[in-house]
């Protein structure tokens, strides 16, 4: 693909509350065994894109960790590759990334090296499968200068804390609003650009000049009736991570079937990190009902309706339900978990009861166990 990728990975949001204190939101535990960054990385190598960046930020140590291998999504490679920016102190500049769009200017040094003549953009916290090259494609058929590849969501959704967009009958953008107080269409930006490099470049460098630091806001709202910016919708599966219930939600839709099938039974395939570990035990007296458990858990107890991370062990005469353990936690016995969360590393004390009677409970227990 004549296209080099940039994923923007180094944003963090309120509405995670204890999920995102100890990582980015781009590291957060997807479907026992993958990262929220996996598949917007599965992506790029699966549409032939060689070259790939990510501008890393709040909290990176765990996802610059993820990361420290390239050869999981095939760019280990002698040209082109991936490569992990973090905000810089140089002689010209000491601040962190101030929006979307100091970031890209910050690294335009990444951009003015390269070739490719176009720019992937995209961010590390939605869970998705697309080709690229369709949506380039597309771009070059209506000679856009940016597309901006869109979903018209079902009836009834909150869209307000998306970027809300109207197009008119040759799907060129009119109206692009950011998270308004009243949206006026259920169509919503998912956050993924095409753009010609050379063009992208010039945006940036001016938006730079005049102090604008947000890519949606300062360049696609505020040139939107300047440049020719059509949307691509698509009608496949696409979750945004932004807050706990979309987390939760996320997660719990990889227990269907075929939401199960369309991402790890059907090509392209998705990629993530590999951990030696060995595979599930599961002891005499357990019991599994429509669950995710992954490598490395040892189950004594009774699990339904719930995703289990790695390195996961649950004592005897446990209930968990409805539920989402991450990696590395240690449930004792005679414990009931139920509508929750339990944050990575814990250790839950034996006959412990949680349950979120009012919405998803996330379960933080200090533990000394803990290790990013």
């Amino acid at each position: 693909m004549k296209a080099i990728g940039i994923i923007l990975a180094g944003g963090n949001n309120h509405r995670m509350k204890e999920l995102t204190q100890k990582r980015a939101i781009s590291a957060m535990p997807i479907a026992g065994s993958y990262r929220g960054i996996d598949f917007a990385l599965s992506n790029m190598t699966n549409s032939g894109i060689q070259r790939v960046a990510v501008f890393t930020q709040y909290n990176a140590r765990s996802l610059n960790e993820h990361l420290s291998s390239s050869k999981w999504w095939d760019f280990g490679r002698k040209q082109g590759g991936l490569s992990v920016f973090a905000p810089t102190v140089t002689s010209e500049n000491s601040s962190w990334y101030r929006g979307t769009a100091d970031a890209i200017w910050q690294n335009l040094s990444y951009l003015k090296n390269a070739h490719e003549p176009y720019v992937v953009i995209t961010s590390g916290d939605c869970v998705y499968k697309m080709d690229y090259n369709k949506v380039l494609e597309y771009h070059i058929e209506k000679k856009a200068d940016i597309t901006v590849v869109v979903k018209d969501m079902p009836e009834g959704t909150n869209v307000e804390r998306y970027g809300t967009v109207k197009m008119n009958e040759d799907s060129r953008i009119e109206e692009f609003e950011e998270k308004p107080l009243m949206a006026k269409s259920n169509t919503i930006s998912c956050g993924i650009y095409i753009i010609r490099r050379r063009q992208l470049i010039e945006l940036i460098e001016r938006s730079a000049m005049e102090e604008r630091m947000d890519f949606v806001r300062d360049i696609l709202i505020r040139y939107k009736n300047i440049k020719r910016i059509y949307g691509y919708k698509t009608k496949d599966y696409w979750s945004n991570i932004a807050s706990v219930d979309d987390y939760f939600r996320t997660n719990m839709d990889f227990l269907k079937p075929e939401i199960r099938n369309y991402f790890f039974g059907e090509y392209p395939n998705i990629y993530s990190k590999v951990d030696d570990l060995p595979p599930a035990k599961y002891n005499v007296g357990m019991s599994v009902k429509n669950s995710l458990i992954s490598s490395g858990s040892i189950i004594n107890g009774t699990v339904e309706d719930s995703v289990i991370f790695k390195e996961v062990f649950i004592g005897n005469n446990c209930y968990i339900k409805n539920s989402i353990i991450l990696n590395d936690v240690y449930i004792g016995d005679n414990t009931h978990i139920e509508n929750c969360i339990v944050e990575g590393h814990d250790t839950i004390r034996a006959n412990s009861y949680y349950k979120g009677d009012d919405g998803i409970k996330v379960v933080v227990e200090n533990s000394e166990r803990y290790v990013l």
